[in-house]
């Protein structure tokens, strides 16, 4: 529902990892679970990655909201096996299914609804993405203020939206700095050039597509994602033209890169999330992510192998 990697670690780590702790998990694991499972938040939509590079790239955003359902669904089908082999070989057996699922499913209904009001919305045609953004904010607003009264004073309502300004600005700024960088690069020509080195490099596709992976897995260790999208993308768009690659498979392909680079160190923002809510080292996170971090470069080989599972549904829906 964030569209965030970041931002579903910090919502849902605060409630998750102090709960799988209390049951027998241990800290480190529960932590790089959270931290390496909300990367999906950029794959499976909404995702404000994809609205980024539907933007640069002039690609259907609904198309790459459709398109990112199949791989992140793939991405944790990987996850799901891998957590599970390992709970089961440390005795990790959680808690019994509760009666009460359903109640608790009931008094939850309203925060449920906002995928189906963002996606339902885009994909009915009714709001743009852009439009759609404003609607959920409305929404979240009114569940909060009337439903479950989480606002109920002035002060906590200002607080929220302080630190909703405070937030997006650090992110328009870089945002900003990095469209200003994209745009010299342009204009200078070095665009050009950097896609004719990248494509005098081979001529082979593949080769190609796996040296992309490669640098993209790079950029995601010392840049945010959206600083990539508006730096590397435009060296990559004319490749993409050149072996008529489908810029909507491409750019699920590049998004699931990025939520690996979510979780990289030295820039690994999900893990900074995680390690601070967790109360540990980035040191101590690391080496229950790597397994997690490997299951999910397999999914990445898979959809980068078979870009059918990227277009059947924006083929499927017309999009």
């Amino acid at each position: 529902m964030s569209g965030s990697g970041p931002a579903t670690v910090a919502a849902l780590g605060l409630i998750l990892i102090p709960a799988m702790v209390k049951n027998g998990y241990d800290k480190a694991f529960a932590a790089a679970n959270v931290s390496v499972t909300s990367g999906l938040a950029i794959v499976i939509p909404p995702s404000i990655a994809f609205i980024v590079y539907g933007g640069i790239a002039d690609a259907s955003v609904p198309a790459l909201f459709a398109a990112g359902i199949l791989p992140g669904l793939l991405v944790a089908g990987f996850l799901m096996l891998t957590v599970y082999l390992i709970s089961k070989k440390r005795g990790y057996r959680g808690l019994p299914r509760q009666e009460s699922t359903w109640l608790v499913f009931k008094d939850a209904i309203w925060g449920v609804m906002t995928p189906v009001i963002i996606l339902g919305g885009i994909y009915g045609g009714i709001f743009t993405p852009t439009e759609e953004a404003a609607v959920a904010i409305f929404y979240g607003l009114f569940v909060g203020t009337f439903i479950y009264k989480t606002f109920n004073s002035w002060d906590k309502l200002l607080h929220v939206l302080f630190e909703s300004v405070k937030a997006t600005a650090v992110i328009m700024f870089v945002v900003t700095c990095a469209g200003l960088f994209a745009w010299v690069a342009s204009t200078v020509g070095l665009v050009e050039r950097g896609a004719a080195v990248l494509l005098a490099l081979s001529d082979n596709p593949w080769a190609l597509l796996f040296l992309i992976n490669v640098i993209l897995l790079a950029a995601g260790m010392i840049m945010d994602a959206i600083s990539i999208y508006y730096v590397l993308l435009p060296f990559l768009l004319p490749i993409v033209h050149h072996f008529a690659w489908d810029p909507v498979w491409f750019g699920v392909m590049m998004t699931v890169n990025l939520a690996v680079g979510q979780v990289t160190p030295p820039v690994a923002v999900n893990l900074y999330v995680g390690a601070q809510i967790a109360d540990l080292t980035m040191e101590e996170m690391t080496p229950p992510v790597i397994p997690l971090l490997l299951a999910t470069l397999v999914a990445l080989a898979v959809i980068v192998l078979f870009p059918g599972l990227s277009t059947f549904l924006p083929t499927l829906w017309g999009l």
